[in-house]
């Protein structure tokens, strides 16, 4: 892969976690919270929005691991479909992504949740 090719690659990837996670966030996002799903899905199962995103996050990255697999079982033989590569590894990416949001978000609230030192 030549580095123009790369830098296309990547531009191409930006546009499309872009245009995928403001379409998903009015699917799963709630007027207030871009981290709805998170927040409420963390919510009925009694743990963090961080540890329910992990839970979501696996289904894709078992996709991933799948496809590595299957290349590796084949000897380089299997080439998986281009689709294939950009919609598995597209989600990944975009968890991760999502990922940092709910942390950056949980990092907010704990320290807003900090007493103010005397003095500050």
């Amino acid at each position: 892969m030549t580095a123009q090719e790369f830098d296309e690659l990547v531009e191409r990837r930006l546009g499309l976690i872009r245009a995928t996670l403001v379409s998903k966030g009015r699917e799963y996002a709630s007027s207030t919270d871009r981290l709805h799903n998170f927040n409420r899905g963390a919510l009925v199962q009694g743990i963090s929005p961080a540890a329910c995103l992990r839970g979501y996050m696996t289904k894709h990255l078992v996709s991933v691991l799948d496809i590595i697999e299957a290349v590796e079982d084949h000897e380089g033989g299997y080439v998986p479909p281009a689709e294939l590569i950009d919609e598995k590894l597209g989600d990944l990416i975009n968890y991760c992504v999502l990922l940092e949001a709910v942390l950056v978000a949980e990092r907010r609230r704990h320290l807003d949740a900090q007493p103010e030192e005397a003095g500050s």
